[in-house]
């Protein structure tokens, strides 16, 4: 760190006899820093973490290629290097500053992961590639997860909801707008394109807190964030916008805090170019809004890119410090890029930006930052210093060595699955289920009783019939027994009236002989 005009600032290196610095009260204003494959800029960006990290400023940067990781480990400057250092009036011993490796996959370093509902649809739309109507369906999902009281928290919940919005996409659509199974369907294989690439590891808890990457140590130096990036990179999408998920989680976070001594936290995007490529309006009018308020959040974000033409013009004129190492231009599109480069900076009378971008060796970049009064610097012709950390990656007992002494060790490791949005759909659809059940059981049942008396009442008919034929059965032999019965009647009624005659003619006769007399 050096110091301009009594203000702390981070040296860079030498412009002839003059210093090359980057003042601390300004490097909030942000910054790009560019170049082709090779020219340098990952030392750049390495001197530059370890020299935030030196002057109490948290960085967070991501290792695209592998070899970041070395600023965790104190360098062995060759002869070459000792020679260019004490050139600049640096004292070259050894040091590292604070690291603490992440990965969003946990294997290179601690998990990072966010849930569904902090990334949002506008970003997971990105990340799933959505176009604008899936958008909209994703959209009507988050609103019935908010609506309802369902929690989004990894990818099983997200497919859940979606599920749930298709079955009930009558009812959903007339409240909030037409649901389209085709579109469900669509997003759900996203979702499954997106797990295959890994993106199950990201979506979860315990989510990240920011305080646990904007730390400084005892000693009160930075921590130096690095991200392991090497397999992330074989996911443009996701990486794109999980930085920019992290961006915008600083800027919802932080309080106001205008323009401090030194930022709060410096934040590099590697590969910036991925966060731009085909990116829809609304997403860079949220980059563009991001970029130009979280200044004065304490935030400085410095974009590393081959070439300053991959970033908007709109979030580039919000990129104050520029360091440009050496860009090749053969082709018309790299013509084109150089002179937007060199038409970037504010001229140095001393030589031609455009052919000096073109003609600067390894180690070397045109530099730019802003004043005291906040406009930019002539532009000079820059030895870059080479840095105290290794320049190379470290190996994996060097990394696992530096994450057992982590301060977060043990804080992210284990996934956390608490009741979400997978747990209450699946409980809801249990209870509707055995509900189903329930009533699929007494209706079953109710059938079962009418069956039963519908037997009852065949078999008392057929009891019926079956008693009517005994009973006619046993009819012939009552008739034939009424009809001697009748006969033996009618013999005694004849009897009785042959006796009572012969009676009566005898009770005459008698009477009538004892009247004679």
């Amino acid at each position: 760190m050096a110091e301009t005009d009594a203000a702390p600032s981070l040296f860079l290196g030498r412009a002839g006899d003059d210093d090359v610095t980057l003042r601390l009260d300004r490097a909030n204003r942000h910054g790009v820093v560019a170049g082709a494959t090779g020219t340098g800029k990952t030392i750049t960006l390495q001197i530059m973490a370890q020299g935030f990290a030196e002057a109490g400023v948290p960085v967070f940067c991501a290792d695209v290629k592998g070899d970041l990781s070395g600023v965790s480990q104190p360098g062995q400057p060759s002869e070459k290097i000792l020679a260019r250092g004490q050139g600049m009036g640096l004292n070259m011993t050894p040091k590292a500053p604070p690291v603490v490796f992440w990965d969003l996959y946990g294997q290179k370093g601690h998990p990072i992961r966010a849930t569904v509902s902090d990334v949002g649809p506008l970003l997971l739309g990105r990340m799933l590639e959505l176009n604008d109507v899936q958008e909209g369906v994703l959209t009507v999902a988050f609103h019935v997860a908010d609506t309802e009281g369902l929690l989004l928290l990894d990818l099983d919940d997200l497919r859940s909801l979606l599920t749930y919005v298709a079955e009930n996409a009558d009812r959903i659509g007339r409240e909030v707008g037409h649901v389209a199974p085709a579109s469900i369907a669509a997003i759900q294989r996203a979702l499954l394109s997106l797990e295959k690439q890994g993106g199950q590891s990201f979506f979860g808890e315990p989510a990240l807190r920011l305080e646990d990457m904007i730390r400084t140590n005892l000693s009160g130096q930075g921590q130096v964030n690095v991200l392991a990036a090497d397999r992330l990179m074989n996911s443009p999408r996701l990486y794109a916008a999980f930085l920019l998920w992290l961006l915008s989680e600083l800027f919802e976070q932080l309080p106001e805090v205008g323009d401090p001594d030194k930022p709060r936290l410096v934040f590099f995007f590697d590969e910036a170019h991925l966060l731009f490529r085909d990116t829809p309006r609304p997403l860079l009018e949220k980059v563009e809004q991001v970029v130009r308020l979280i200044r004065s959040k304490g935030v400085g974000v410095y974009f590393v890119t081959q070439n300053p033409a991959d970033i908007p013009d709109s979030v580039l004129a919000q990129l104050g410090n520029r360091i440009q190492h050496a860009l090749r231009a053969y082709t018309p599109a790299e013509q084109r890029g150089l002179k937007a480069a060199s038409g970037s900076f504010r001229t140095n009378p001393d030589f031609d930006t455009a052919e000096t971008i073109q003609a600067l060796g390894v180690g070397e970049a045109l530099v730019s930052t802003l004043d005291a009064k906040g406009a930019p610097t002539v532009v000079a012709r820059t030895a870059i210093r080479p840095p105290v950390s290794r320049m190379g990656p470290a190996t994996d007992a060097e990394r696992a060595s530096v994450m057992a002494q982590s301060p977060v060790r043990g804080t992210y490791d284990t996934p956390l699955d608490r009741e979400s949005a997978h747990e209450m759909l699946t409980a809801r659809a249990a209870a509707a289920q055995a509900e189903t059940d329930r009533a699929e059981a007494s209706e079953a049942q109710a059938k079962a009783d009418a069956a039963a008396a519908k037997a009852r009442d065949k078999a008392e008919r057929e009891a019926d019939r079956e008693a009517a034929r005994q009973t006619r059965a046993r009819a012939p032999t009552r008739r034939a027994s009424n009809r001697q019965s009748a006969g033996e009647a009618f013999t005694k009624s004849m009897l009785r009236s042959v006796g009572s005659t012969l009676g009566r003619e005898l009770l005459r006769g008698v009477l009538g002989g004892l009247k004679r007399r």
